[in-house]
Formats: structure tokens, C-alpha cells, sequence
């Protein structure tokens, strides 16, 4: 009995704990933004390339850390060879050899090794800088996706506006009608009008939840997961007057790779260079080998012999003449560095570019906010005076209907130049290189 009452309270439990699963996430545009950098599939994937360029510097740097080498081998030789002179014929081994040894090998001068070795750390900064990037990259788009949201949320605003207004028309109609003193003609119009306006809201309403649905996939977050969009984040944007900033390269991902481009194709010109030197290395080994005629080498008591021998070697290795290839390989490098240089400067012209044109694009969208703000209230007096003249019989339903039309158009207008404002804005931050500020 005990048992029994206890599986009531286990699915009470368990119920509950689905229901606060299944609570609405809030999510701002800056708790969207820090969630993407996270949880991006493209972000994810440039942080794990960076830690690929920290692995090719660890592989590099063993080029120039002792090498050792084991090695082992059983040779069978069912004809042993000759070795003939004039005091004789001599037999040349036996039947069974055996051998193991090992091998030490260490660089003591290769310049191109050292070479590699600042090529690879400077790699590993270009990957974390490449991360970065893609992080900035993520921040932009999903801050278009976010604000395009919140645009249909406030069209959807409107529509419902438009449908509550339309829908009272109608009633007002439908009474007239009755009494005599409206046209059937009318309250058709007006209902295909709110029949248009219904489907209008279902279509926008679907094109929301799968917008939703797509910033929740390019962020990382799973698409069961319900989201509330807070309705402030477009309503509250105040317009700021824009300055005369100019770029900072420094602060630009993209100037900082193309410099880091530079910086690995100078070492890599030096790498091409380290072939005219000269390299030492150091070797060692050390090999213990056994002979008999019968396979009893491992066999205690055996007719097998064995003896041990090692050397250390000092080698040096001069390059002399390669066919020209190694300057080949030098003036290759020279052109891919004056390519990147013309890379940069046509990569600071774009920065350049880019700044002036999103200062004067927020400028041109100050200005349409300002107009479309008074075009909204004067859309809005012209409704209500003509709402006002149509109970008054003042009015057509003609005029009615088209005054309606018209302030729908100006608020949807309003929101579209506030929604541009904000792109402007970003790709404004952007251009100056201070991006990653929407994240605090």
C-alpha cells in the first residue's frame, strides 16, 4: 500500500519538473548574441581550427626534439654467399640473423626547422584571429535576424490593429444593414477586407514562427525550445546623431589577418632562404646482432653468437646547387607577399568604404525615422477624423477604408526604416571594429 501512494507523488514530481522544461526561454538580442558565440556551428568549428593550429605547433617543434627509432629484424638465408680470394673460398654469415637496435637522431642546426617553428606559432595566432572573426560574422547576422523578428512582431501588432478597427466596422455595418441603412455592397467589402486582413495575420504569424525557428538553429539552440521575444527591444530604439569617427584598423579582424598573411608568407620566404644553409645533426646507434646455423638464437645453450656494436655520428649537410629551384621557390614567395600587400590595400579602401557608407546610410535613416515618425501621427489624425465623419455620415467607406490603408502603410513604413537604423547601426559598430561591444 505504501508502494501505491508513492507513484502518485513520483508523476506529480515528474510532471512538474516537464512543465518548468517546458517554460518559454527569454531571449534579448545580447543573450541571443552571447548564446550564437557558444553555441554557433561555424563559431564552434573556427574554435576547434584554432586548436588544430596549436597541435601543428606542437608537430613542428618535435622536428626539433631528439628523434629515437627502434627497430628489430630475423633474416633467414637458405644460400649463404661467397666471399672468394686467393687463400681461399670464406662463407659470408649464417643461416639465422638476428638483430634489434635503437637510433637517436637531433637537429643541432636547421635553420629551417627554426624557420618552421615561428611559422607555426604565427599560425596558430592567424587560426585564433580567423575564430574571431567568425564570431563577429555571427554577431552581425544574428542581430539581422533578430531585429527582421522583431519587424514582423510589430507588423503582426499592426495587423491586429487593423483587424480590431475592421472587425468593428463591420459590426457597425452589419447594424446599419439591418436597420436600412447601409448597402449590402458595403458590408461585403468590408468583410473581404477582414477576411484578407485574417489571412494576411495567419500567413505573417507562420513566417514569425519559422524565422524563430531559424535564429534558434543559426544560434545552436534547439528548435523545441519555446522563446519570448521581449516586444521593447525594436519599440525603444532611440536614434543617436552619428560622429565623424574614422577607422581603426587595429581594432578590424580583417586587417589583422591580412597582416598576419604577411607575417607567415615573410617566414615563409625565410624558410626558402634556410635552404642555402647548412645543417648539423647529431646520431646515435646501438644494435646487438646474432648468428647461427639453427634457429636456436633465443634458446639458452644454443650454437648461436652475439655481439653488440654502436656508433655516434656527426653529420653535416651542405646544400651546393639544387638546379636553381631554390630560388624559384624564393621569388614565388616575394610575389605572394607583394599580393597580400595589395590584398591590404584594397582590403583598407573597403574598411574605408565601408565606414562612410554606413555613416551616411544612418544620416539618410535619421531622417526618414523623423518623417515616417510624423507621417505615423498625421496618418493617425487623418483615420480618426475620417473613423469620425463616417459615424457622422460624412464620410464614404471608400474614405474610411483607404484612410485605414494608409496609416497601416505609414507604421509599416516606421518600422521598416527603424529596423534599417538598426542594420545600419551594426555594420556602422562594425566598420569601427567594436562589434563585440553588442555582447555586454
Amino acid at each position: 500500500m505504501k508502494s501505491i501512494r508513492i507513484i502518485p507523488a513520483l508523476l506529480a514530481l515528474l510532471l512538474s519538473a516537464a512543465a518548468v522544461q517546458a517554460q518559454p526561454v527569454e531571449l534579448t538580442l545580447k543573450e541571443a548574441l552571447n548564446y550564437a558565440v557558444k553555441n554557433n556551428s561555424n563559431a564552434r568549428k573556427a574554435r576547434l581550427e584554432g586548436r588544430k593550429g596549436q597541435y601543428k605547433v606542437d608537430e613542428v617543434r618535435s622536428q626539433a626534439l631528439p628523434q629515437l627509432t627502434g627497430n628489430a629484424g630475423l633474416v633467414y638465408n637458405p644460400i649463404i654467399g661467397k666471399f672468394v680470394t686467393d687463400m681461399g673460398t670464406f662463407t659470408m654469415g649464417k643461416t639465422w640473423n638476428a638483430q634489434a637496435g635503437v637510433q637517436l637522431n637531433q637537429q643541432l642546426f636547421n635553420q629551417q626547422v627554426f624557420t618552421g617553428l615561428k611559422a607555426a606559432r604565427s599560425s596558430e595566432e592567424f587560426y585564433q584571429l580567423n575564430a574571431e572573426l567568425t564570431e563577429e560574422q555571427v554577431i552581425e547576422q544574428v542581430s539581422a535576424l533578430y531585429y527582421q523578428l522583431l519587424l514582423n512582431r510589430e507588423q503582426l501588432t499592426v495587423i491586429d490593429t487593423n483587424i480590431s478597427n475592421t472587425s468593428q466596422v463591420e459590426r457597425t455595418i452589419a447594424n446599419q444593414f439591418k436597420n436600412g441603412l447601409a448597402r449590402r455592397i458595403d458590408l461585403d467589402r468590408v468583410r473581404v477586407g477582414l477576411t484578407n486582413l485574417k489571412t494576411q495575420r495567419e500567413q505573417l504569424d507562420n513566417a514569425v514562427t519559422q524565422q524563430a525557428n531559424a535564429l534558434k538553429v543559426y544560434i545552436g539552440m534547439p528548435v523545441s525550445t519555446s522563446i519570448i521575444i521581449p516586444p521593447a527591444e525594436l519599440r525603444n530604439i532611440e536614434p543617436k546623431v552619428v560622429t565623424n569617427d574614422t577607422v581603426n584598423y587595429n581594432n578590424r579582424i580583417e586587417y589583422k589577418l591580412v597582416k598576419k598573411q604577411e607575417e607567415l608568407l615573410r617566414l615563409q620566404e625565410k624558410a626558402y632562404i634556410a635552404e642555402y644553409y647548412p645543417s648539423l645533426a647529431l646520431s646515435g646507434t646501438y644494435n646487438y646482432t646474432g648468428l647461427s646455423n639453427k634457429f636456436d638464437l633465443f634458446k639458452k645453450g644454443g650454437t648461436d653468437y652475439w655481439y653488440d656494436a654502436s656508433a655516434i655520428t656527426l653529420g653535416l649537410r651542405v646544400p651546393i646547387f639544387n638546379g636553381f629551384a631554390t630560388r624559384a621557390r624564393i621569388n614565388q614567395a616575394k610575389i605572394d607577399i607583394l599580393e597580400n600587400q595589395e590584398n591590404e590595400r584594397n582590403l583598407v579602401q573597403n574598411l574605408n568604404l565601408a565606414n562612410e557608407n554606413a555613416k551616411l546610410q544612418m544620416q539618410s535613416n535619421l531622417t526618414t525615422i523623423n518623417a515616417q515618425r510624423a507621417n505615423v501621427k498625421l496618418a493617425e489624425d487623418v483615420y480618426f477624423s475620417t473613423q469620425n465623419n463616417y459615424r457622422n455620415g460624412l464620410a464614404s467607406l471608400t474614405d474610411l477604408l483607404d484612410a485605414e490603408g494608409s496609416l497601416t502603410q505609414a507604421k509599416n513604413s516606421y518600422n521598416q526604416a527603424l529596423l534599417n537604423y538598426k542594420i545600419t547601426e551594426i555594420q556602422l559598430i562594425k566598420s569601427q571594429g567594436n562589434i563585440k561591444s553588442l555582447l555586454n
